[in-house]
């Protein structure tokens, strides 16, 4: 099938269904001789996997990374690197129903209408599972990114109605994963796990908000017609499962403001070209400015309610769909990685392509 590859000269290639044997992954254009740190890599997977935590599915899975290429030792050759990672808790019976049914605001019947053939059994390549290998990927790119003095990280934002106050050069890191939601604001933290908590002992689900940071870009990055930096993270950002919504910078609250008030003043004081405010969120006509860069990603509410719902199945036929197994009532806590993922893998492609140009490389 097509779409399974993502970037230019930093790709990553996934395979796998959720209820496979293996899921993994081929990345290409890593540089050699990068020294992997192998436990970060596992700990990004942690922070992502299934059962950890009671606001959480309760599948369980290691998702223990295995590396089957393109490393010696811990480094890096600069050729393919092949990874997996093993399905060990399938439930499958807890799909039956689906073989002939279709869940609401799921995969299933467009999966069904665009290849005549899908894998009911939790979604089979549209399931969440995939983004395992994102992680794995994206993890890589990270500690590249590293190297070159350019920091991501993601936080929880939103569940929900419940917003955090803070604005996204007021939040502490280090703060991020210092409870169960991954919000750096405590207060709003434990009112979105309650909130959460409430929803799955009532069968129901709800939706949030990730905002991602980017620090230390240099100015330069992305292309100023269609391969904008803005456009390949929305596009990062759009791919993943269960999300709605992408802005950067302002977003659409600079819709309601006037040119003088949104505009970015410029300055060269310090020794350095800056602008004063950074409503623009770091990228200007899709090339990035050299100041931070910050974005919203808003996703939707888990669409596996545990609560009976009218739907039809295969033959058009009106039926009541009870749905069994095991999922999350809101998967933002667990997608912090995914984005965070997605984010390193778009500006290692571009900042490799822009030292190509320069041949810097």
């Amino acid at each position: 099938m097509a779409g399974s590859t993502f970037g230019n000269l930093f790709r990553l290639h996934t395979f796998g269904e959720s209820h496979g044997p293996a899921i993994g992954g081929i990345v290409d254009g890593c540089p050699p001789s990068l020294v992997l740190d192998l436990d970060a890599i596992q700990h990004q997977l942690d922070r992502r996997k299934p059962g950890q935590s009671r606001i959480t599915t309760g599948r369980k899975e290691s998702d223990t990374v295995q590396f089957l290429s393109g490393l010696l030792g811990n480094v890096t050759t600069g050729t393919p690197i092949g990874f997996q990672l093993q399905n060990e808790d399938q439930r499958s019976g807890d799909y039956r129903e689906l073989e002939q049914n279709y869940r609401p605001s799921h995969a299933d019947y467009t999966f069904d209408q665009k290849f005549g053939i899908r894998d009911h059994r939790g979604g089979g390549r549209s399931s969440a599972r995939e983004t395992a290998c994102r992680v794995v990927a994206g993890s890589i790119a990270m500690q590249y990114l590293k190297t070159q003095g350019i920091e991501i990280f993601a936080y929880v934002s939103a569940v929900g109605p419940i917003q955090m106050p803070l604005a996204y050069n007021q939040v502490q890191p280090a703060l991020i994963d210092s409870n169960l939601v991954r919000c750096p604001h405590s207060e709003s933290a434990a009112e979105m796990e309650a909130y959460i908590l409430r929803l799955k002992k009532e069968g129901d689900t709800t939706g949030g908000v990730i905002t991602g940071v980017i620090k230390g870009v240099p100015p330069g990055l992305g292309e100023p017609v269609f391969d904008k930096l803005h456009a390949d993270l929305g596009k990062a950002m759009l791919s993943i499962n269960a999300v709605k919504g992408f802005e950067y910078g302002s977003g659409f609250a600079g819709c309601a403001m006037k040119g003088t008030e949104h505009n970015d003043i410029f300055s060269g004081e310090g020794g350095r070209i800056h602008t004063l405010s950074n409503r623009s969120g770091g990228i200007q006509g899709g090339i990035s400015n050299g100041e931070d860069i910050y974005f919203n990603v808003a996703f939707k509410p888990v669409a596996t309610v545990l609560k009976p719902q009218q739907t039809v199945n295969k033959d058009g036929e009106n039926v009541a769909l009870a749905v069994k197994g095991r999922h999350d009532s809101c998967v933002v806590p667990r997608a912090v990685p995914i984005v965070e993922a997605m984010a390193a893998l778009v500006i290692a492609d571009h900042l490799l392509k822009q030292r190509t140009i320069n041949n810097t490389l």
